[in-house]
Order: structure tokens, then sequence, then C-alpha cells
């Protein structure tokens, strides 16, 4: 038992490294050679299952370097994109097109989503200028050593729509056999699935052989942007690291624009208001508007033998609906002949 148990260990050893060096990511090529206008045939297999990858062809790269100047090198408007089967393999046209620097050059092919991973094959754009490779005075090798992350908060400025701002923490160590004096980063920011847009950033001191160092770089998007973005680090040419961050809606700008709504609004109508009221036409006296008064009932009392105010005396003449000036009860007596109406004593004739 006890040796088998050793023999089962040696020969898990020894098929360990090909087991991890099959599942790394792989491109093929139909052809090493095309020139501008053909195309080639671009497969790979290892890749996580249904992963997004984008294919381009690099110039100023080797797959032992990989792509030293990022993107920037490549012919970004000629790119494919392709998405793995469940087996994580691949199989895609790729138009051939000049990259923006002399060759020698590869077909880059990395993902675009979930975790990092990227592959290069040597191609040969026929026609297109051949330089050597620059060379690297990078003197050293960073690696990140610990997590990344972002400190810093959000302010009432950018509430209202000013730029968010962050700064970058993360600890690197030198790898290499030299030092590195004063490194030059890479910082970049995406939103969903658009590449990052990148900006060279410069961290003033040296890292010796062996060592390590803090390293503080200031993250700022545009203003008013909103949603999940990544923060993503590069140096040499290779992306050491990603940070999500999720920036919130700065509502302080919907407030406002609320506001402008209600409050444009109320003041056009106001100075409308004002103006028709300066243009209407005024009365005799001195008012736009006609004073309402209101009147209370009066009463009158009326006492026998007072005799009224003749201002006050109701009208002769009767307001009946029915009678008309004629044929009016309190006129009739008016228009008869005068007659007197005191009281006669009945006298007694006598005999004549």
């Amino acid at each position: 038992m006890l040796v088998a148990a050793v023999l089962l260990a040696l020969v898990s050893a020894v098929a360990a490294p090909g087991a991890s060096a099959a599942d790394r990511p792989t491109v093929k090529l139909s052809k090493s050679q095309a020139g501008t206008g053909g195309s080639v045939t671009v497969s790979g297999s290892g890749w996580r299952a249904k992963a997004l990858l984008m294919i381009l062809i690099c110039g100023q790269a080797v797959p032992s370097r990989g792509v030293p100047g990022g993107t920037n090198s490549c012919a970004n408007a000629d790119g494919r994109a392709v998405t793995t089967d469940a087996e994580g393999r691949f199989s895609r046209r790729l138009p051939v097109a000049e990259p923006p620097v002399p060759c020698p050059c590869v077909v880059h092919v990395a993902t675009v989503t979930g975790a990092k991973a990227e592959a290069d094959a040597i191609f040969q754009v026929a026609g297109h200028a051949v330089e050597p490779l620059p060379a690297d005075t990078a003197g050293g090798r960073l690696s990140v050593l610990t997590d990344t992350r972002l400190d810093g908060s959000s302010g009432l400025l950018t509430w209202f729509g000013a730029p968010p701002a962050r700064t970058l923490v993360f600890t690197v160590g030198n790898v290499g056999t030299s030092a590195v004096k004063n490194p030059v980063f890479q910082v970049g920011t995406s939103h969903g699935v658009f590449a990052p847009q990148w900006e060279e950033q410069q961290w003033r001191g040296t890292i010796g052989p062996g060592r390590r160092a803090r390293i503080e770089l200031p993250v700022e998007l545009t203003g008013g942007a909103h949603g999940d973005y990544t923060v993503s680090l590069k140096y040499g040419g290779k992306v050491l690291a990603e940070q999500p961050w999720g920036v919130g809606r700065p509502w302080g700008v919907t407030l406002f624009w609320v506001l402008v709504c209600l409050v444009v609004p109320a003041a056009l109508f106001r100075a409308g208001m004002a103006v028709v009221d300066r243009v209407r036409p005024r009365r005799p006296g001195g008012r736009s508007r006609p004073a309402l008064r209101l009147r209370r009932p009066e009463l009158t009392l009326r006492l026998p033998g007072l005799r009224s105010d003749p201002a006050e005396q109701p009208p002769s003449s009767s307001t009946l609906p029915w009678f008309t000036p004629d044929s009016d009860p309190g006129t009739a007596g008016r228009l008869s002949a005068p007659h007197d109406d005191s009281p006669t004593t009945p006298t007694r004739k006598g005999p004549t």
C-alpha cells in the first residue's frame, strides 16, 4: 500500500505540468503570412467556456513578450470578436490589415470580460515594414503582491455631477534582478463591455530587487458618470490587476432639472400676467379692475306720524309687472277730477 501511494504521488506530480500546460489558452493560424486584403482563419482551444474574445493583428510584438504597446499597436478597426463554445474552442475568419507600427507581428487573442487570459501567434503581414523590437529597458519585473483597492468617497459635488475620483492602492514587488526606477503604470477605466481608456501615470521612486513598494495612483472619471466601471492596471504591456467600481447616479442633477421644469414655467406665467395687467386699458377712475362692493340690506323702521326723507320715499308709481301705467291703481285717483273728501252733514230743507 505504501509503495502504491508513493507511485501514485509521483505519477500525479509528473502529469500535473502536462495538465496545466494543456489547460492554457492556445491560438493556431491557418497560414503564417498574408497580405493586406486577404484573410486568415484563427482557431483556439483551452479557453473559458462561453467566453467573449477579441482577435487583433498587432505589431512590434512576439509571443514571448506579448504586446508591449498594448492595443495601441494593433489594427483595432479590423479586429473581430468571437465567443467560445462549451468546450472552450473557437474558430473565426480574420481580415488581414496593417497595424500602426512595424512588424514583427502577432495575432493577439484576449478575453473581453471575466478573468483575463490572452495568447499570441506569430504572423507576418506581407508588404508591411519590419523593424527590430525596441530594447527592454524596464530594468526589472514588477508583480502585484496584494489585492488592489479604491480609497476615497464621493462628496456633495459628485452628487451634483462632479467627476468621481478615487485612489488606486496596491503593493508591488520587484521579482527581477535589477532595480526599477520611476516605473510608469497605465491605468485604464472601462464601462460595461467597452475597451478601457488608458492613461499613463508615473510613480516616483526606486524599487530594488526583492523589494516591495506601496503604490497610490489617482483615478478620475468624467463628470456625471454612473454605473459599473472597471479600473485596470497595466505595466510593461501586461494587465496586472483589475478592480470593479460601482458609481452611484448623481441624483442632484435630476433634482435640479425637476426644479427647473417647475420654477421656469411658474416664472414665465407670472411674467406674462404682469405684462397683461400692464397693457390692459384702465378705467376713467384710475382702476384697471372694477372694485367689488358688497351692500348689506338696509332695514328701515317706519313709525306712524313720522315722515321719511323724500329721498328715501319709495317711488309713487307701481312697478308691478301686471299693471300698465294707465291701469295702475295708484295713479287712477290722480287722473280723476278733484273732489272734496271731507265729511258732509246733511241739511234739512225747510219750506220755501
